[in-house]
C-alpha cells in the first residue's frame, strides 16, 4: 500500500509552510495532482487553533458544500467529507498545515489511498506512520544567497552583499542561519537603503538577542499575511512545553557552549541520566534542541545542540523573573563544578607522571584528550563566567586545568581567551597570586601565538606579582618564561641571564623538574648564543634530569633539542640519533606536532649530508604529521621544501 501521508517538520520558522506551498504549486505544474489543492491553517501554535471540527468545514465548502447543503452533526459532515473525496476520480493533494495535535488532523485523513496528505508542524507526528521530511537550518552560503537574492529582488542596484560580504556573514550567523530570521533581516536592509550591512550587525551585538532587533524592526507580516515576528513563535513553542519540559530548556539556555553533552546537562538540571535523556528526546522531537550523535553510539554519549535564537529567548525568560534567575544560577555553579572535576582529572592523566596518584575517570591520556576536546567550547565559555563574582574561583581553578591541553591541541585562540577571563576572576576576587599566574598563562599562550612583545609584558607583570607576594618557585617559572619570550625576540644573551636566574631558584628551592626544564631552556639560548659545546652539555643535564624525574614526554623534547645542538656541531649522525629518540616518544604520546618538528629538522640533516631521497621523503613525512596536529601552514612548508630536493 503506499504512503499517504507526508509530513514536514522543524522549529518554528524554519520554512515548512513555505516549501510545503512551493511542492503543491510545483506538484501541480507537472500534473501529479489533477484534482487540486486543499489547504487549511489549522493555526496550531496560536492562543486559539483550529479543531478539526472547524478545519472539516472550511474542506466541505472548498469542495461545494456550504449553507443549507452542510449535514447537522460533525459526524455526519465527516462522513459527506470522505465520501466527496472517495467519489473524486482525479487525484488530489491536501495539506493541513501548522498542526499541534493529531486531534486535528487524524479526523481529516481521506479514507481513500487514492488522495496524498502533507502535514507541517514543529512536532514530530508518532500517531501514525508517516514520511518524514525533517527541516534544518540553511548552509552559511544558502543563507547569504538568500539575503542576496531578496534584496536584489526588491533592487538589482543594491551592491551592499557585494561590498560587504563579511559582514553579511555575520548577519546570517546572528540570525542562525533560520529562514524566517534571514527574511526579516532582508526586510530591515531594505528600508535602511542607505545604510550598511555592518550598522546591522553591530545593533543586534549591542542588544544581545537578535530576536529582540528583529522583531522590532519586523512589518510584522508578509504579503500573504502571514506572521514576519521570531518572538512569538519561541514563545507559543515554550508555553506549550510541560514545567517539566519547559524547566529543562530554560536551564539548557543557560548551558556554555553551542553543544553539551548528556552527563553536563543531567548536571544541569541535577537529574539522573535517564530522567534526563527522556525530556531531552521529548524536547528533540518538539524541534527544541538537536542531538548530535556521539562517539560511542550509545543514548548518554549523544550530544545536543540548542539553536541561538531559542537559547536567546531562554535567557530572556530567565533575566525577567528572579526566582528562574536564582534557579539558573545554581544550575550553572552545578555545571561550573562539573567541569572543573572532570577537567581536573583530564589534566592530571596528561602531566601525569610514573609514582603519582592515578587519576579517576581517564584510564590513559587519549580518553582525557577526548573528553577535552568534546567539552572544549563549554569549557572555555565557563571560564567566561568567572567575570562574576559568585563564580571567580571555580572559573580560575578551571582555567589553570585547561593550559596544557590548549597548548597541546595548538588552540592558542582559546588559550589567550581563558587566560584573560581567569585574570579577570582573579582581580574580581582579589587574589593576586591566581591574578600571577593568569598572567603567566597568558604569557604562554600569546608566545605560543607568536606575539613576543606581548608575551614579555605580561611574563613581566607575572614575576613582579610572585615576587611582592613571596611566591619564590612560581618566580623562578616567570624568569624562565621570560628567558623564552627573550630568546623569541632574538636576545640570546638576556635570555641565558634569565634562564639561568630561574634554574638557581627551581634548584634553592628543590624542584629538580623544574630545574630540568631551565637546562634545557639554558641549551637552547646557548645554541642561539652560538656556544654550541655547552649547549650540548646543558641538554644532556635536562635529558638526565627528565629521565631521573620520569617525565618521558619531555625527555623527548630535550632529545629534539640536543640533535638540534649536535646538528650546529657538525655532529650528524649523534643528530640523526637523537632525533630517532624523540620521534619514538613523540609518537608514543601521539604529539604529531612534535613528530612533526623532528621528521622536519631530520630532514635537514639529511639534506646538510646530501641524501635527497631521504629528505624529500622526510619532509612529506613531517607534512602528514603537521596536518594531524592542526598545522597547516608548517604542513605546506614542509611540501614545498620536499619539492625543492633534486631528483
Amino acid at each position: 500500500m503506499p504512503l499517504l501521508v507526508f509530513a514536514v517538520t522543524g522549529m518554528g520558522g524554519i520554512g515548512k509552510t513555505a516549501l510545503a506551498v512551493e511542492a503543491a504549486h510545483r506538484a501541480r505544474a507537472r500534473g501529479w495532482f489533477p484534482g487540486g489543492t486543499l489547504f487549511v491553517d489549522l493555526r496550531g501554535y496560536d492562543d486559539d487553533p483550529v479543531t478539526a471540527d472547524q478545519a472539516v468545514l472550511s474542506l466541505l465548502d472548498a469542495l461545494g458544500v456550504r449553507d443549507g447543503d452542510l449535514p447537522p452533526t460533525a459526524d455526519r459532515r465527516y462522513d459527506t467529507y470522505r465520501a466527496l473525496l472517495a467519489e473524486r476520480r482525479d487525484r488530489m493533494l491536501l495539506i493541513l498545515d501548522n498542526a499541534s495535535d493529531p486531534a486535528q488532523y487524524l479526523p481529516l485523513l481521506p479514507g481513500t489511498d487514492h488522495h496524498r496528505v502533507l502535514i507541517t508542524t514543529r512536532d514530530r507526528p508518532d500517531a501514525l506512520p508517516v514520511r518524514l521530511i525533517d527541516l534544518e537550518t540553511l548552509t552559511p552560503d544558502d543563507s547569504v544567497a538568500l539575503v542576496t537574492r531578496a534584496l536584489h529582488d526588491t533592487d538589482e542596484r543594491d551592491d551592499r552583499p557585494a561590498r560587504e560580504p563579511e559582514a553579511l556573514r555575520s548577519l546570517t550567523d546572528l540570525c542562525g542561519h533560520l529562514p524566517l530570521a534571514l527574511h526579516i533581516a532582508a526586510g530591515m536592509l531594505r528600508r535602511r537603503r542607505r545604510r550598511d550591512i555592518a550598522s546591522l550587525v553591530t545593533e543586534i551585538r549591542d542588544a544581545g538577542d537578535p530576536a529582540t532587533v528583529l522583531d522590532r524592526g519586523s512589518p510584522g507580516t508578509d504579503l500573504y499575511g502571514r506572521s514576519l515576528v521570531l518572538r512569538p513563535v519561541l514563545e507559543t513553542s515554550y508555553r506549550r512545553l510541560p514545567p517539566e519540559q519547559a524547566r529543562l530548556l530554560r536551564l539548557l539556555c543557560l548551558a556554555p557552549g553551542a553543544e553539551s553533552s548528556t552527563e553536563a546537562i543531567a548536571t544541569l538540571a541535577d537529574l539522573g541520566i535517564e530522567s534526563v535523556l527522556s525530556l531531552l528526546e521529548d524536547l528533540a522531537a518538539r524541534y527544541l534542541v538537536t542531538p548530535v550523535e556521539g562517539g560511542d553510539g550509545t543514548a548518554s554519549a549523544v550530544r545536543w545542540r540548542l539553536h541561538d535564537l531559542v537559547r536567546g529567548f531562554g535567557a530572556g525568560v530567565v533575566a525577567g523573573d528572579a526566582g528562574l534567575q536564582e534557579e539558573g544560577e545554581a544550575a550553572r555553579e552545578r555545571v561550573l563544578g562539573f567541569c572543573w572535576r572532570w577537567a581536573n582529572a583530564a589534566d592530571e592523566r596528561l602531566r601525569w607522571l610514573p609514582g603519582k596518584p592515578v587519576p579517576e575517570r581517564f584510564g590513559d591520556r587519549g580518553q582525557a584528550l577526548a573528553w577535552l576536546d568534546a567539552e572544549r567550547a563549554g569549557l572555555v565559555a565557563a571560564v567566561g563566567w568567572g567575570r562574576e563574582e559568585r563564580f571567580a574561583g571555580t572559573a580560575v581553578r578551571l582555567a589553570w586545568r585547561l593550559g596544557e591541553y590548549l597548548h597541546w591541541r595548538r588552540y592558542f585562540d582559546d588559550w589567550i581567551a581563558v587566560a584573560k577571563a581567569a585574570r579577570e576572576a582573579a582581580r574580581l576576587a582579589g587574589d593576586r597570586l591566581n591574578e600571577a599566574i593568569a598572567w603567566s598563562h597568558l604569557g604562554l599562550a600569546l608566545q605560543e601565538a607568536g606575539r613576543a612583545e606581548q608575551a614579555l609584558d605580561a611574563h613581566t607583570h607575572a614575576r613582579d606579582l610572585y615576587r611582592a607576594t613571596g611566591h619564590h618557585h612560581h618566580e623562578a617559572n616567570a624568569w624562565d618564561h621570560i628567558g623564552l619570550a627573550l630568546q623569541e625576540a632574538g636576545q640570546a644573551e638576556q635570555a641565558l641571564d634569565a634562564h639561568t636566574h630561574a634554574r638557581d631558584l627551581y634548584r634553592a628551592t628543590g624542584h629538580h623538574h623544574h630545574e630540568a626544564m631551565a637546562w634545557d631552556n639554558i641549551g637552547s639560548a646557548l645554541r642561539d648564543a652560538g656556544r654550541t659545546g655547552e649547549a650540548i652539555d646543558a641538554h644532556n643535564r635536562a635529558r638526565d634530569l627528565f629521565r631521573a624525574t620520569g617525565d618521558r614526554h619531555r625527555e623527548g623534547r630535550t632529545w629534539h633539542n640536543l640533535g638540534s645542538a649536535l646538528r650546529d656541531a657538525g655532529r650528524m649522525e649523534e643528530a640523526i640519533e637523537a632525533y630517532g629518540k624523540d620521534l619514538e616518544i613523540c609518537r608514543e604520546f601521539q604529539d604529531w606536532y612534535g613528530e612533526g618538528q623532528t621528521l622536519h629538522n631530520l630532514a635537514r640533516v639529511h639534506e646538510d649530508v646530501h641524501r635527497p631521497a631521504e629528505a624529500r621523503a622526510t619532509y612529506l613525512q613531517a607534512a602528514d604529521a603537521f596536518v594531524r596536529a592542526n598545522a597547516p601552514a608548517e604542513a605546506a612548508q614542509a611540501r614545498t621544501h620536499a619539492a625543492e630536493q633534486p631528483e
